[in-house]
């Protein structure tokens, strides 16, 4: 996933090179202006978004815009044949192959992350009231390291690769040519909204693509800052940033996409592969499981139950890496008990509802669901609920 979505071969990354400075206040004047250009056309951008994907004509469009006009036809049935068409005629023109024009929107990822820190951490706290340290570490900072790895290595990726030849080809000159993909949608999840959002977005733009962008609308107000800002600083007529609910989604799901990159359940995923297989359109899917932590008698327990707590109620265990469930002997599941008390106590205190470090339930469907799971086996730590927060506290199940 990280190398980037294209055809033609599996791009290396290379871990020595010096990380480029892609982060450093302000930037090039090209670059501010290329920016506040985009904020000043920011009512024409979403004009355009419209008549694209309304079928209706935009007096102001360019030549790739102009080219939905074919698909108005198609536009009174899906609302997004317009807009999926405008970014093939971009891809097809040829704009987005540059390696220029790569960095250029590469860079312009790092400057949203940078100009747009305090609004993502306040989008993040009111949708799982996620805190600030955990928002930095397992958000924003992930982007950062994706980004400064595809800006220091993106000349070695797009390099042809040579390959060995045998008797019949040895006349001739063989080599795996890099070519995007075309026009690629992403589906984020609203666990980590930026996160596991935006590193797809990298690998896409670092490969040459265009890119429809698909939030959660569970975090609605990632969602909603994702589709107001990113469009100020990233290329119109290349990327274009969706907000939909599951049947939107649907419609969304019907265009002809050249690959599709999807995080999420399992049920929802395959829903995408079914709508992927009608076009026989490649595909990643990533999906939750269940993580399972087993604990052996000889071991260190204080430093077991300090990993399985910390691993376990990082962003309110709404992780699909979270360990789910302890497989021990009973003699072990009694040493082990003590010191998961003890690490719930020193992580989030003798009252966890007011610890500032402990996040929320995203929505109250899935409070109610994880609520449910409380009738399991038998609380042996924790089981405090209140639905008015969404909050549950870090428990402990015994006798599942």
């Amino acid at each position: 996933r990280q190398g980037g979505i294209q055809s033609g071969g599996h791009m290396t990354q290379q871990q020595n090179q010096k990380p480029q400075d892609a982060f450093s206040q302000g930037g090039s004047s090209e670059q501010g202006s290329r920016r506040q250009e985009n904020r000043q056309s920011q009512e024409n951008i979403r004009g355009n978004t419209q008549s694209c994907s309304s079928g209706r004509s935009n007096p102001k469009g360019n030549k790739q815009q102009d080219i939905s006009s074919v698909s108005q036809c198609s536009d009174s049935v899906n609302p997004y044949a317009g807009l999926v068409d405008c970014l093939r005629a971009t891809w097809m023109s040829g704009k987005t192959r540059p390696r220029e024009f790569r960095v250029t929107q590469l860079e312009a990822l790092c400057h949203f992350l940078e100009e747009r820190q305090a609004d993502i951490q306040h989008a993040l706290c009111e949708d799982l009231r996620k805190p600030c340290f955990e928002t930095e570490v397992t958000e924003i900072l992930l982007v950062r390291n994706e980004l400064a790895n595809a800006l220091n290595n993106l000349c070695c990726w797009m390099k042809n690769e040579k390959v060995n030849k045998n008797l019949m080809t040895q006349l001739d000159c063989a080599f795996i040519q890099k070519d995007p993909y075309g026009v690629v949608l992403i589906i984020g999840a609203f666990n980590f909204p930026i996160q596991l959002t935006l590193l797809p977005l990298v690998g896409a733009i670092a490969a040459g693509n265009c890119v429809v962008l698909k939030p959660s609308e569970v975090s609605s107000c990632t969602e909603r800052l994702l589709a107001e800002a990113l469009p100020c600083y990233l290329d119109s007529q290349s990327f274009a940033v969706v907000t939909a609910g599951p049947e939107e989604t649907g419609k969304l799901l019907e265009n002809k996409f050249d690959y599709i990159f999807y995080t999420g359940s399992v049920r929802v995923g395959k829903i995408v592969m079914t709508a992927a297989a009608k076009h026989v359109t490649p595909l990643t899917l990533e999906m939750g499981g269940k993580s399972p932590c087993y604990v052996d008698k000889c071991c260190n327990f204080q430093n077991a139950a300090n990993r399985i707590v910390w691993g376990k109620f990082l962003n309110a265990g709404q992780t699909c890496m979270a360990p789910d469930y302890v497989i021990c002997t009973v003699e072990t599941q009694e040493r082990l008990m003590p010191c998961l008390r003890q690490a719930i106590c020193e992580f989030f205190g003798n009252e966890p509802k007011q610890s500032p470090d402990l996040g929320r339930m995203v929505n109250d469907r899935h409070f109610h669901r994880a609520q449910a799971l409380l009738e399991c086996g038998r609380v042996a730590i924790g089981g405090e609920t209140d639905e008015c927060e969404r909050y549950i506290a870090p428990t402990v199940l015994a006798d599942v």
